[in-house]
C-alpha cells in the first residue's frame, strides 16, 4: 500500500499543485504536505513525550495500556477539523499518511515508544470499507510505522460486527454500541510483541477500548500503546 500511496501522491501532485490541507494555501517548495504557518500553530498536545497524560488516564480501568497519545486537540470550526474530515469521508487521504509521517517522528523523538514492535491500524469493518474506498486509520499508521521503523500489521485484528457510527450515538451508549466489534484472527503475530494501536479521532475511547479489549483477552501477553491523531479537549476534562 505505501509504493501505491507514493505512485498515487507523485500522478496527484503533477496533475494539481499541491495546498495545505488546514489552509488551503499552495504549498512553498520544501513544505511537505502542510504549509510552515499551520505546522508553527498547530493545537500540539505535547503528549508524545510524556508518559503519564490525560489520554493514557481514560483507558485506566478499562484495559492495561502501557503507552498512550494524542498528537492534536480536536478544535472544532477550523482549518484542522475540515482536513480530518476531508480524509475521513471524503477521500483526501494524502493529508492523513502527512499527519502520521509528522506524528510518527514526533512519538520517536520522544524515546517513549521505541518498544514497540509494529503498528496496527484500528480496522473497519468490510461494508464500511468498501463504501468508503479505504481506512483512514491505515494511512495514519503508515505514516507513524516509517518513522518508528517498523512494519503495519493489517491483518491480525479484524471488525467482526458492522457498528453505526459512533459520532451518530450518545456517550452512554457508545461502549455498548462497539462491544464485542473485533476480534483477533492471527494471534500468534501478536504473542509476546508490543504494538501501537492506531485510530484518527477519540472521543470516549469506547472504540479504541473495545478493540484493545479483545486483543488481550486472545493474546494475554501482547502489550498495547495507543496512538490517536485528535482528540478534543473536553473529552479530556480540559478547558477549551
Amino acid at each position: 500500500m505505501s509504493t501505491l500511496s507514493e505512485l498515487l501522491r507523485d500522478a496527484a501532485a503533477l496533475v494539481l499543485p499541491p495546498v495545505c490541507p488546514v489552509c488551503g494555501t499552495r504549498l512553498m517548495p520544501g513544505e511537505r504536505g502542510l504549509c510552515t504557518l499551520c505546522r508553527l500553530t498547530a493545537p500540539l498536545t505535547g503528549y508524545c513525550g510524556e508518559a503519564d497524560n490525560p489520554v493514557l488516564r481514560k483507558f485506566w480501568g478499562l484495559v492495561p495500556v502501557v503507552r498512550a497519545s494524542a498528537f492534536l486537540y480536536y478544535v472544532r470550526d477550523s482549518g484542522w477539523r475540515r482536513m480530518i474530515h476531508g480524509f475521513k469521508y471524503r477521500g483526501a487521504w494524502l493529508a492523513a499518511r502527512t499527519m502520521g509521517e509528522w506524528y510518527g517522528e514526533c512519538l520517536a523523538e520522544s524515546g517513549l515508544y521505541g518498544g514497540v514492535d509494529a503498528v496496527v491500524p484500528l480496522p473497519l469493518h468490510p461494508v464500511k470499507r468498501i463504501w468508503r474506498g479505504y481506512n483512514q486509520s491505515e494511512y495514519l499508521a503508515e505514516g507513524i510505522a516509517a518513522a518508528l521503523e517498523v512494519a503495519v500489521d493489517r491483518r491480525s485484528v479484524r471488525r467482526s460486527r458492522y457498528t453505526a457510527s459512533q459520532a451518530l450515538k450518545p456517550h452512554r451508549e457508545r461502549a455498548g454500541n462497539v462491544e464485542g466489534a473485533f476480534a483477533v484472527r492471527h494471534p500468534e503475530r501478536l504473542a509476546g510483541r508490543h504494538i501501537l494501536l492506531v485510530d484518527d479521532v477519540m472521543t470516549t475511547g469506547s472504540t479504541l477500548a473495545s478493540c484493545a479489549q479483545a486483543i488481550v483477552q486472545a493474546v494475554p501477553d501482547c502489550r498495547i500503546s495507543i496512538a490517536v491523531l485528535a482528540v478534543s479537549r473536553r473529552e479530556l476534562g480540559l478547558k477549551e
